[in-house]
């Protein structure tokens, strides 16, 4: 698995699918691999209807199928970012000893296998409900409903890319534009040199798959890195990590230890395994979600 980009084609016709398969086939000599399907679903909070509790703003949460695992994404527009609490703290405090809220704005799971969120909030008796649920579906709160699908065709073109190409069908089966990955496999990781993360390389890869129409409304959908810290923030994690660090400290100030024998740490990829699907998974419902379809 290798770097990967995405792009929202957000006025594409109901034939832009096959548009774009016969563009990559025909000129980029591309090879079908299989097919590209994901089911993402969304829910409220009902908590600000239980008597006696006050809420200050409803709480979301979305939850996208990809392969083996569930990636939820929570928000509550009430709770500081990560950010907003390292700025208020004082600066001589170590990040892990920063006094912190029960919990920060933004929340991103991974579950596994598909269904385990809907078994646990059926187990919790979690206030959670489909965003869309009628009024005749009561008696299945809890229970996720399909909100909307990805479907479309995985396609190679040489040995360095996998292109991933979709429409956003609804759950009443009307197309919402489409959505396009393309991912350099030679690549693991690239930081990218632009403040919203965009990469050259791959916006003229997926420009040049798209076909040749006019008034096509496509945007690039990014996240910076410090955006992405911030989402993968876990205490336990960052605890570890300052330990690690003192304890190479106290080994680099030891007169009897080499510099060989001191190792940097390994540095997790984000574009490598299920991590490269939690970036996707995370763009995916950003993009799905600024334009109000969740």
């Amino acid at each position: 698995m290798g770097f990967t980009g995405l792009a929202r084609w957000i006025n594409a016709p109901t034939t832009g699918l096959e548009l774009i398969t016969e563009n990559i086939v025909r000129n980029h000599h591309g090879q079908f691999r299989g097919k590209w399907q994901l089911n993402v679903r969304s829910f409220r909070s009902t908590l600000g209807a239980s008597p006696g509790t006050q809420v200050q703003s409803e709480r979301s949460m979305c939850a996208l199928s990809m392969n083996e695992n569930v990636f939820v994404l929570l928000e509550d527009p009430s709770a500081p970012t990560r950010a907003d609490v390292l700025a208020m703290a004082p600066p001589d405090l170590a990040p892990s000893q920063i006094p912190g809220p029960t919990h920060y704005r933004t929340t991103f799971l991974t579950l596994k296998p598909p269904g385990a969120l809907e078994q646990l909030l059926a187990q919790l008796r979690a206030r959670w409900v489909p965003v869309r649920q009628t009024a005749s579906s009561t008696s299945q709160r809890g229970q996720a409903m399909g909100q909307l699908n990805i479907d479309g065709n995985i396609f190679a073109i040489g040995n360095d890319w996998l292109v991933r190409v979709g429409n956003v069908i609804l759950a009443g089966g009307a197309v919402k534009g489409m959505l396009l990955e393309a991912e350099y496999l030679p690549l693991p990781v690239l930081h990218s040199q632009t403040s919203d993360g965009t990469s050259e390389l791959l916006s003229n890869l997926l420009t040049s798959v798209l076909p040749n129409i006019r008034d096509a409304k496509t945007v690039a959908v990014t996240i910076s890195d410090s955006q992405w810290e911030e989402v993968l923030w876990d205490r336990e994690e960052e605890e570890r990590g300052e330990k690690t660090k003192r304890i190479e400290e106290e080994v680099f100030d030891d007169i009897y230890v080499s510099n060989e024998q001191v190792r940097d740490v390994p540095v997790k990829g984000d574009w490598v395994g299920v991590d490269r699907d939690r970036r996707s998974a995370f763009l995916i419902i950003g993009a799905l979600k600024s334009e109000g379809i969740l």
